[in-house]
């Protein structure tokens, strides 16, 4: 029997959970790579190469904090 997979699942997001919004463009390409397979990939490489840490937490946070997405309205912009 197959069984039905959300779109949610696919993305690593657990289904009661709201949507994970990113925080800058580091989360926008961890989502990336997750979606296309190859954080999968990277990680089956890392593994069969016996590397601990790819970097990639890392990598993710400085992006973040290097171009964070404005979550935040700015009302005080003038037009």
């Amino acid at each position: 029997m197959k069984k039905f997979v959300t779109r949610r699942q696919q993305l690593g997001l657990q289904p009661n959970n709201p949507v994970e919004h990113s925080r800058g463009l580091g989360d926008t390409i961890e989502k990336f790579t997750k979606t296309t397979g190859i954080k999968s990939a990277v990680e089956k490489f890392k593994n069969a190469a016996g590397v601990k840490d790819c970097g990639c937490g890392k990598r993710r946070d400085s992006l973040n904090r290097m171009f964070p997405y404005n979550t935040k309205p700015n009302n005080n912009r003038a037009l």
